[in-house]
């Protein structure tokens, strides 16, 4: 197995320790750890270079195994490496279309939260109060979009332990301007009653709509269901998973106990162990709209979203980046 760069090593340890959090930053610094193997890489022919990303992909997929982003990033350059590496293309070529593969998802991937804020913004009316969990980059435009259009907004976040990304996302509506209220994920039901619509992200979608996202999540869309407010999605098309549509069920990632209990405080608890799972599912009869870069749609509708962006790639293609199948053959 080729040798990975010691930069692209960084990333994934990044990745892994969740120092780069969210599926969309984790999708372009993976897409950002091959451009920098293609610019960084000494391999005196295409066979070379291509043992070397795969290389990189390999490392990079072991790191977070429910952020459908990350597979689908690597696809999104692999596979056009690959075909150009089947075509006999030139050393330089080669390394020169990976870098401005990589470069592409990155733009793209940017724009596309710009998108979903100017989308999503329309469906905030002046006034609402609102609840999101965790940190969002495509919630957090939504939000900045409304209230720079003039729309008045009252928003709760929840804390979302163990990890406290919410307080990041306090943090930052704050900042922008936007009345925010930090509350405890146990109040989540307490305050629901006050909420017209609860917005949250997505690390992955599911053929028939389900969102996997930050653990608690559903909890939002369970006490969102029972007080009538409306429950909203914000995700990048890039996080449907093309594999549910061949039955992959989306791995659930179970972190360590020492996010929850220090490993000193766990010793003085007798018979208990921790678990810690990262991600929960969300049923798609609790998801009233998924806010994507190319429009709004049902959670219904979300199979047809994976069919035109994934519809071409063969199913053996596919399968080829999937985290089960990450252990080195050599």
């Amino acid at each position: 197995m080729a040798e990975v760069d010691h930069r692209v090593q960084e990333i994934a340890r990044r990745i892994k320790k969740m120092k780069i959090r969210g599926a969309g930053r984790i999708a372009r610094s993976a897409a950002k750890a091959l451009l920098v193997t293609a610019q960084q890489s000494k391999a005196k022919d295409p066979s070379a270079l291509y043992c070397e990303l795969e290389a990189s992909a390999r490392l990079l997929l072991s790191t977070r195994p429910t952020a459908v982003s990350l597979p689908n990033s690597i696809r999104y350059v692999m596979l056009k490496v690959r075909e150009a590496q089947k075509s006999s293309m030139e050393l330089e070529d080669l390394r020169q279309l990976t870098i401005a593969t990589a470069n592409k998802f990155i733009q793209s991937s940017a724009r596309a939260i710009e998108r979903i804020g100017e989308i999503g913004a329309k469906r905030i009316e002046d006034g609402d109060t609102i609840m999101t969990y965790c940190n969002s980059a495509a919630v957090t435009a939504i939000l900045k979009a409304a209230f720079e259009q003039g729309k008045r907004l009252q928003v709760f976040v929840c804390e979302t332990r163990p990890r406290f990304q919410g307080r990041v996302t306090a943090k930052t509506l704050g900042s922008i301007g936007i009345p925010t209220s930090l509350i405890v994920d146990g109040a989540i039901r307490f305050f629901m009653t006050k909420v017209d619509k609860a917005i949250v992200g997505a690390d992955a979608v599911a053929a028939n709509g389900a969102v996997v996202n930050k653990i608690g999540t559903s909890m939002v869309a369970l006490a969102a269901h029972e007080s009538r407010a409306l429950f909203f999605v914000a995700a990048e098309t890039y996080k449907f998973s093309p594999e549910t549509m061949l039955g992959q069920l989306v791995e659930i990632e179970e972190r360590d106990s020492s996010e929850v209990i220090s490993v000193r405080g766990l010793k003085k608890m007798l018979n208990t162990t921790v678990r810690n799972p990262a991600f929960d599912v969300t049923p798609p009869e609790y998801v009233d709209l998924i806010v994507t870069e190319k429009g709004i749609i049902p959670p219904q509708a979300a199979i047809m979203v994976i069919q035109e962006e994934f519809g071409s790639i063969a199913a053996e293609e596919l399968m080829e980046y999937q985290t089960c199948r990450l252990v080195d053959e050599d």
